[in-house]
């Protein structure tokens, strides 16, 4: 198997993925479960590893947009919610507001205007199943 499929095939399954269908896995599957979420994102860094390119390198926090990490004011989230139904993209959003794709993604699903499935980035804390409450 060729490396770029098989980083293919993780990349997936991390995002809880299936490869072979696009479906989303089920809150309950394994490939939702925390830890083997971390062991395939590893598995892919160490894959990264051997071919290194600046796009896989960690960023310092000097690089990163300067809102990153900061409470939301309802400024800003008015200003995200008035600019995304202006039909302008979360990572447009994202340049104007600071933050990064993640966030204003994770910000529009809050809010409603976005699913899960329409992310293009991993939700990293998603919601535990009412079995788990």
């Amino acid at each position: 198997m060729e490396e770029s499929k098989a980083v293919a095939i993780l990349s997936a399954l991390a995002k809880g993925v299936n490869p072979s269908t696009g479906e989303v896995f089920p809150s309950d599957s394994a490939y939702q479960q925390p830890d083997i979420v971390r062991a395939l994102y590893t598995a892919l860094e160490r894959f990264n590893a051997a071919a290194p390119s600046p796009a896989a390198a960690p960023r310092s926090r000097t690089e990163l947009p300067s809102n990153v990490g900061k409470p939301w004011s309802e400024e800003e989230d008015t200003r995200l919610l008035a600019e995304f139904e202006r039909g302008r993209t979360p990572a447009q959003i994202a340049r104007d507001l600071g933050r990064t794709l993640a966030g204003i993604e994770a910000r529009l699903e809050k809010h409603g205007r976005l699913s899960a499935a329409d992310r293009r980035t991993v939700n990293r804390f998603p919601a535990k199943s009412s079995a788990a409450n």
